[in-house]
């Protein structure tokens, strides 16, 4: 037919080193519907183009670029284009672990939020997961989204205002600085403090001005500039330091210290 717009569709998937996260999947389509199906996971999606419209519970839905959209697992849902280009989604599939199964009346009653805080930390943990070795920054990330989300769909369970610890920031430190090359989880920091991760992560960012991912990834540049100096390759200084590989490396060193690592290696650290 003269003047039919093509379907495009364009899609990438993967399942992250992160506890909780089954997959993370980014896809533009123009033309393409989702038929009715379920998950078995709870499904996080925010749309950067365009808009979708979707049933959920025999109710019609839309999600503009503003919201954050939380379907329920095992719940029928469909999805297709509401805009003439189509659209343009970033979607995390969640496992129980970080949304259990008391969520899922409210979330099929509720399931499109308007929140922009929400809807940023959502994009930033989006960035932090397409970063292989900043699994700790997208575990804390993941951990803060949950918990605003909860907020939203059982806010009387929520707790009070965070409290100062030091004790438990100071040991969270510790279990740092004992792991700087091969690095820790935020659920196993947790579970051997012992603390929820959210308070764990707030507590060390009140004492220390600073996230836990920040601190760990400082360390390891501190030790990769040793390394340097002393006539270490930047790839070899990448896999002695704890980086997921050079490039990973590169992005950290230079945003901390200015300089790419080689250039710092040639300068002599001057």
């Amino acid at each position: 037919m003269a003047g039919r717009r093509s379907d495009q569709r364009s899609v990438s998937a993967w399942r992250p080193r992160v506890p909780g996260v089954v997959e993370v999947f980014h896809a533009h389509y123009t033309e393409y519907a989702y038929p009715m199906h379920v998950h078995d996971a709870w499904t996080l999606l925010i749309v950067d183009d365009g808009a979708v419209r979707y049933d959920l519970d025999r109710h019609e839905h839309g999600t503009p670029h503003d919201t954050v959209s939380l379907l329920p697992p095992h719940v029928p849902h469909n999805g297709s284009p509401a805009t003439p280009d189509g659209f343009r989604k970033r979607v995390l599939y969640l496992d129980a672990s970080r949304l259990g199964d008391e969520l899922i009346g409210p979330a099929v009653d509720a399931p499109d939020l308007r929140d922009p805080l929400l809807r940023r930390r959502v994009g930033r943990l989006h960035t932090a997961l397409a970063r292989p070795g900043d699994e700790l920054e997208a575990e804390s990330r993941l951990t803060f989204v949950g918990e605003r989300l909860r907020s939203h769909l059982a806010p009387r369970h929520e707790a009070g205002a965070a409290r100062r610890d030091p004790a438990l920031a100071r040991r969270l430190r510790e279990l740092l600085d004992e792991r700087i090359v091969e690095g820790i989880g935020l659920a196993e920091a947790a579970a051997l403090v012992p603390a929820h991760p959210a308070h764990l992560v707030r507590a060390f960012s009140g004492a220390y001005g600073i996230a836990p991912h920040q601190y760990l990834m400082s360390r390891r540049v501190d030790r990769a500039r040793r390394l340097l100096l002393a006539g270490t390759s930047p790839a070899d200084v990448a896999g002695a330091t704890g980086f997921y590989d050079q490039a990973h490396l590169t992005r950290h060193f230079k945003r901390l210290v200015g300089v790419t690592p080689g250039r710092y290696r040639g300068s002599g650290g001057r």
